[in-house]
């Protein structure tokens, strides 16, 4: 593992990112019990009410969680600046959102006007507080990465669709929907996946990959022009949406770049220079596959029916960052556990590889990969939903358990007496690998 110039003073409390990523896996429960209790051809619509719930609590409750807890505990690694105040930042955003997320669902399942006006506020108190505490850290920064570019990228994006966001929710509170809408609609959960998260992805792994994986580094064409081409494509795509002009083609141009990244990834996958595979680089590869078979369907989705619409979104939501949103928590908190306790001065502690059982990781990866296949055939055997929606539900609490236990094991270490006192030192690990 290579961890150049990552020092204990920059990383945040443990508890900051600990407490988001924690919550999101319970969030793919909820999920996985209202798939359970819906039905194949009201989540086939994106427009209604249960795919809605559905899927905000996956894109929120889980992704949602995950970024904004990985963005804690990276934004020191990857751009040198802390968040301001960060345990306090933390607290209030994870408040807000855990009960901003589920007075959405709930008040949108019941029709519960003050509950969906009050999620429109918690929501938007729960992003905006971490994404303007993160810009404002961001503005520090001297030496501007690839990383650093592409996260204040995803962050532009993440401001835009909050906005939009709480608008969309809140014309379900008054029942008053304007004529865009729809417009609107579209615009939201584009940005939010390609601009956000998948922006946020592509430049979080240009130093996850080679920091976890051993994995060469990204060539500087892919550094350098690939979240801008991007972007240029998104804005592309929002203009001829407007205008009703050909949006296809800027589809297919965003299609094309991010289709260039995940085979980019296979290939430096393979390259990697330990190439012992673990539950998490199954789903960086998972990923990989869902991704090039999702953006080329999204790019000529205008050409067929709204269920084939929805399977897009399992391939790029689910296959895709879902994916590697979980092989992100099987790395980041065990290795979490280990940076805080090394540094504390002790040193009798599990290995990153130890502090999660190996063969129930796959079991859930396992569950995982199958819950997403069964939900797409769902659309042609709508009988067999409830089957996928238990393995979904069933993944998602072994996920829980697994990174679970690397929290325990903390817990269980500090009550011990460090082998060497660290206090008064500070720490720096450098080309350790």
């Amino acid at each position: 593992m290579d961890l150049n110039g990552l020092s204990a003073d920059q990383a945040p409390e443990i508890s900051a990112p600990l407490r988001f990523f924690l919550t999101a896996p319970l969030f793919g429960v909820l999920a996985g019990i209202l798939i359970f209790f819906s039905d194949s051809f009201m989540l086939s619509s994106r427009y209604s009410i249960e795919s809605i719930a559905v899927t905000h609590a996956i894109t929120i409750g889980f992704l949602g969680f995950v970024m904004l807890g990985a963005l804690t505990q990276m934004l020191p690694v990857l751009a040198g600046v802390s968040v301001p105040k960060v345990e306090t930042v933390a607290k209030i955003s994870h408040i807000s959102l855990v009960f901003g997320t589920l007075f959405m669902i709930f008040g949108l399942l019941f029709a519960i006007k003050p509950l969906i006006f009050s999620a429109s506020l918690l929501l938007g108190i729960g992003f905006m507080i971490m994404i303007i505490s993160m810009l404002i850290a961001l503005k520090k920064v001297v030496n501007i990465t690839a990383s650093v570019r592409a996260i204040i990228t995803s962050l532009f994006f993440a401001f835009v669709i909050v906005l939009m966001g709480m608008h969309l929710l809140a014309s379900y509170g008054t029942g008053n929907f304007s004529s865009i809408h729809l417009l609107l609609a579209n615009i939201h959960s584009v940005w939010a996946i390609f601009g956000f998260a998948g922006i946020l992805i592509i430049g979080v792994s240009f130093h996850i990959l080679p920091m976890f994986y051993v994995a060469p580094r990204f060539k500087q064409f892919c550094k350098k022009k690939v979240v801008w081409l991007i972007t240029i494509g998104l804005f592309l795509w929002l203009t001829l949406n407007i205008f009703e002009f050909y949006p296809v083609l800027a589809k297919v141009w965003v299609a094309n770049f991010f289709w260039a990244f995940v085979t980019t990834v296979w290939i430096k996958l393979n390259k990697r220079r330990r190439p012992i595979s673990d539950v998490t680089v199954y789903y960086w590869r998972t990923a990989t596959i869902f991704m090039t078979l999702g953006t080329f369907s999204w790019a000529i989705n205008e050409f067929y029916y709204d269920e084939y619409v929805s399977m897009v979104s399992i391939l790029i939501g689910g296959g895709f960052i879902l994916s590697i949103m979980i092989g992100m928590l099987y790395k980041i908190v065990p290795f979490l556990v280990w940076f805080h306790l090394n540094a504390m001065g002790y040193m009798s502690i599990p290995t990153m590889n130890e502090m999660i059982n190996k063969k129930l990781s796959k079991v859930q990866f396992w569950l995982f990969v199958v819950s997403l296949v069964g939900f797409m055939f769902s659309y042609y055997m709508p009988n067999i939903l409830p089957i996928f929606a238990s393995t979904f539900i069933l993944s998602m609490l072994i996920l829980e358990y697994n990174i679970i236990q690397p929290v325990l094991i903390y817990r269980r270490v500090r009550k011990t007496k460090p082998d060497f006192d660290m206090s008064t030192f500070n720490i720096s690990v450098e080309g350790i690998e």
